[in-house]
C-alpha cells in the first residue's frame, strides 16, 4: 500500500510538471554588464543544481544569483557572463539553454560536447581513489599504457592527501570500450595495487562507472565525499608555504523564527565555485529554499536558507561541523593550485604516460589534471608544484618544456582569475532586511 501511495504521488509530481512546464526568460536589455536569465518551475529535489550544472558546462559565469523555491515553485534568477565578461550573444548557446531548462525529459543533446558528459558506451567509465602520493598519475598512466588502454578523457583531483580521479579509456587497437569481463579484473588488479602503494590506511577502489551519461566533476565530488576527503589530516609537506587568506570562510548559525539553518560563505571567487557548492548540498541531501550569490572582483559571497529533503533544520553540532568540513572540501578540491601546464599535440597511444613521467622524474607533483582528445588532437591541462606543495622553479619548468616541445607545453598565467565588473562594496545579503528579526547562534568559522 504504502509503495502504491509512492507511486501515485511521483505520477501527480508529474502531471503538476506537465501542466505547469518550466519558463525560462533569457534577457540582454535589462541588465548593463550580464546576460539575466530567469527560471520558474514546479520545485523537485535537484533542480537548482541542474539549472546550475547546465550554466556551468557551457563554460558561463555566475556573477549573481537570487534563488527562492518556497511554497512548491522554483525562481531563480541568474546573471551569467563568458569567460571574457561579455553578455551572452551567441544565439545557439542561448537557444540551447532555453531549450535545456525548459525541456523536463532531460533528452535534449548536449551542445560542443559539454565538458564533463561523455556517453559510457563509447569508452570505459573507471573511477579511481586512493591515498596521494608523488608521482601516483604517472604510475596510473603506465599500468594503462602497459595494458594497451588508451585515455580519450580524465579529469583529476586532490585533497586533504586523498586522490580521486574519473578515467574514460577505449582499447588501444579497436578504439571501442573494453567488455570483457576477464581482462576489466585484470585491469582492476593492477591499478588497485597502484593506488594502495606500500601504506594506504584507507582503502584504495577502481569501479566501473554506471552505464549512460556521466558526469564527471558531480562524480568526483561524490566520490571524494564517500572517500570522507573532508576529514582534516596532518600534512608531512616540509616547508610547503600555506596562503591562509585563500581559505574559505563558512558560517552555520540558526533562524529560529523561520525555521531555517542559513549558511554563510565568503571566499575566494573562482569559476564553477557555485556549482561545487550546490552539488555538495543536493548530494548532502539538504534543500536551498533561499538564497543569494555575489561576486566581487576577488571573492565571492554566498548566503543559503537550507533545511534537510525531510523538512528539518539542523539540530546538532555534529551535523553543523559535517556541513562546514564537507563546504569547505567542496571548495578546496577544485582550487587554483600550483602552476597551470598546457599540453596541445598529437595524440598517440602512452602519451600521457610520457609527459607524467617527465614530470616525475623532473619532482613535480600533479595536483589537479583534465585530459581530453578530440579529433586526433590531444589537449591535457596540469596543475603542478614542486614536491613540498611549493611553487616550481621556473628553472625546471624551462628544462621539461624542452624535452617535452616549446610548442607544445604551454604556461598559462592568472587563468584562473575571472575580472568581475562589480563593485564588492555594493553588496549586501538579500535576505538582511526580510530575516532581520532574526536571532543567529553563531556556531563556527573557518579563516
Amino acid at each position: 500500500m504504502f509503495e502504491r501511495n509512492e507511486e501515485m504521488d511521483d505520477e501527480f509530481a508529474k502531471l503538476i510538471r506537465r501542466v505547469n512546464p518550466p519558463r525560462v526568460v533569457i534577457d540582454n536589455d535589462s541588465c548593463e554588464d550580464a546576460t539575466v536569465i530567469q527560471v520558474d518551475c514546479v520545485n523537485k529535489h535537484g533542480i537548482l543544481l541542474e539549472v546550475v550544472q547546465v550554466l556551468t558546462d557551457l563554460d558561463l559565469v555566475i556573477t549573481k544569483a537570487y534563488i527562492s523555491s518556497d511554497g512548491g515553485w522554483f525562481m531563480d534568477v541568474f546573471n551569467v557572463i563568458d569567460r571574457e565578461g561579455k553578455k551572452i550573444r551567441d544565439e545557439e548557446v542561448i537557444n540551447y539553454i532555453q531549450k535545456r531548462l525548459e525541456n523536463d525529459d532531460g533528452s535534449v543533446p548536449s551542445l560542443r560536447g559539454s565538458v564533463g558528459l561523455v556517453p559510457s558506451e563509447e569508452s570505459t567509465s573507471i573511477e579511481l581513489t586512493g591515498t596521494d602520493r608523488p608521482g601516483l598519475l604517472s604510475e596510473v598512466c603506465a599500468v594503462l599504457t602497459d595494458l594497451h588502454c588508451n585515455v580519450v578523457n580524465a579529469e583529476i583531483w586532490t585533497h586533504n592527501a586523498r586522490a580521486a580521479a574519473v578515467v574514460h579509456v577505449t582499447d588501444d587497437t579497436t578504439g571501442c570500450a573494453i567488455e570483457d569481463r576477464k581482462r576489466l579484473a585484470i585491469i582492476k588488479e593492477m591499478l588497485c595495487n597502484v593506488l594502495k602503494g606500500n601504506n594506504d590506511l584507507k582503502t584504495a577502489k577502481m569501479t566501473l562507472s554506471p552505464p549512460g551519461i556521466t558526469h564527471r566533476e558531480r562524480r568526483l565530488h561524490q566520490i571524494m565525499f564517500a572517500d570522507r576527503d573532508y576529514d582534516k589530516v596532518e600534512r608531512q609537506e616540509g616547508t610547503r608555504v600555506v596562503d591562509k587568506s585563500s581559505r574559505p570562510h563558512v558560517i552555520v548559525s540558526d533562524c529560529a523564527e523561520k525555521d531555517y539553518t542559513v549558511i554563510t560563505m565568503k571566499t575566494k571567487d573562482r569559476p564553477k565555485l557555485l556549482f561545487d557548492i550546490v552539488c555538495t548540498l543536493t548530494d548532502m541531501q539538504y534543500v536551498v529554499f533561499h538564497g543569494v550569490v555575489h561576486t566581487g572582483r576577488t571573492e565571492a559571497y554566498q548566503e543559503y536558507y537550507i533545511r534537510h529533503v525531510d523538512g528539518v533544520p539542523i539540530s546538532s553540532e555534529a551535523e553543523r561541523e559535517r556541513v562546514m568540513q564537507c563546504l569547505e572540501a567542496a571548495i578546496e578540491r577544485r582550487a587554483y593550485e600550483g602552476l597551470e601546464l598546457e599540453l596541445c599535440t598529437e595524440d598517440r597511444h602512452g602519451l600521457l604516460s610520457d609527459i607524467t613521467r617527465i614530470f616525475r622524474e623532473n619532482s613535480l607533483c600533479i595536483r589537479r589534471a583534465e585530459i581530453s582528445t578530440k579529433g586526433g588532437k590531444a589537449r591535457d591541462t596540469f596543475y603542478v608544484t614542486d614536491v613540498t606543495g611549493n611553487p616550481v622553479d621556473p628553472k625546471i619548468v624551462d628544462s621539461i618544456r624542452r624535452q617535452i616541445g616549446q610548442g607544445i607545453l604551454h604556461v598559462k598565467w592568472n587563468s584562473s582569475s575571472s575580472a568581475k565588473p562589480q563593485n564588492e562594496n555594493t553588496f549586501s545579503y538579500l535576505f538582511g532586511s526580510f530575516f532581520k528579526a532574526r536571532n543567529f547562534r553563531l556556531i563556527k568559522s573557518y579563516s
